[in-house]
């Protein structure tokens, strides 16, 4: 015997006291369709062992939907989490990682199984991510090659200075990169931001110098020391701290 698409059974499902649950599943588990089990997930009632006894049915784990729903619910078993989460697509993995009703571990895994495929995914993708992903997925973002990714990344409201700072003191950061940080209307206000920028040897020169105006006398002086920065930019530093060397230079 199966239960139907029918809105009494799905009634009686979503509605049903623990006892009632229990035998309903045990009697129909191996004829419930997709929307009969997600009546059953979504009842108060539902235990770990009502979802280890539907995890039985292969045919049900079959259907993508309800793998999705099975590695996310919080009475899953996360050993059963854990299987079911590489075999999600990628929106899927990062709102399991946001989700704060699911367990430490689980959020984890779903966050390591997206950052190990991020690489592969297209540009509008990883930027889709990149404004909303989590802690762990941002660390590995943040270097990533392509500005648009960047650009979408700055929108993202779980980035913090903290995380950002490693990006733009990188010297490996692609100059476009770190234009579009600068440019950035919140980021780019940002004091220990602009003077990472400016001290970063990979910065566009017109960048740095546009930048160097705003930085305090002690900042300007590093930066006219710092000889792994272009010429133009530490000769406008020390121009800025009334140097008469460069002074006569720039009346030449």
């Amino acid at each position: 015997m199966s239960i139907s698409v029918d809105n009494e059974h799905l009634r009686q499902l979503r509605e049903a006291a623990a006892e009632e649950l229990v035998q309903l599943v045990d009697e129909h588990a191996a004829g419930m369709d997709v929307a009969a089990v997600r009546m059953v997930l979504r009842n108060s009632f539902v235990s770990t062992e009502i979802i280890e006894r539907l995890m039985k049915e292969r045919r049900l784990l079959a259907i993508y939907e309800l793998r999705r729903d099975l590695a996310r619910h919080n009475k899953t078993p996360q050993v059963h989490s854990m299987r079911l989460i590489p075999t999600l697509f990628w929106r899927d993995l990062m709102e399991i990682g946001l989700d704060m009703r699911a367990p430490p571990l689980v959020r984890r895994g779903a966050e390591r199984h997206l950052v190990a495929r991020v690489s592969s995914l297209a540009v509008g993708e990883r930027m889709s991510i990149g404004r909303r992903a989590g802690h762990g997925v941002i660390m590995h973002l943040r270097f990533d090659s392509d500005s648009r990714v960047i650009g979408a990344l700055l929108d993202n409201p779980r980035l913090n200075e903290g995380l950002l700072m490693p990006l733009v003191s990188h010297e490996g950061a692609p100059p476009e990169v770190l234009k579009t940080v600068a440019g950035n209307r919140r980021w780019g206000r940002r004091y220990p931001i602009r003077v990472a920028l400016v001290r970063n040897p990979r910065t566009p020169p017109v960048i740095a110098v546009g930048l160097l105006g705003g930085l305090k006398k002690m900042d300007q002086k590093a930066v006219a020391q710092d000889v792994r920065l272009p010429t133009v930019v530490r000769r406008r530093a020390r121009l800025l701290l009334g140097d008469p060397a460069e002074s006569r230079n720039r009346l030449r």
